[in-house]
């Protein structure tokens, strides 16, 4: 079995602290697994801001970069 094979999770960076995931996910999956609401948040993902409609598409591998803004509503 390869070494890839045998991984069932990665590290990555997450708003700048290494945190661990299930492997082979792509974006879409990989934020709820974090703790993320998908609906709720807008991703840098390796310095480039990606579209909702491109995250089921973007494998997410070890060492990959992402930066999470989570959207607060309220006001007054």
């Amino acid at each position: 079995m390869s070494e890839s094979a045998a991984r069932t999770t990665i590290t990555i960076q997450v708003n700048g602290e290494e945190r661990t995931c299930p492997a082979d996910l792509c974006l879409d999956a990989v934020l709820p697994a974090l703790g993320y609401r998908p609906a709720l948040v807008v991703v840098e993902f390796n310095g480039v801001i990606l579209p909702r409609s491109a995250w089921a598409a973007q494998p997410v591998v070890e060492s990959d970069a992402l930066e999470v803004v989570t959207i607060v509503g309220g006001g007054s």
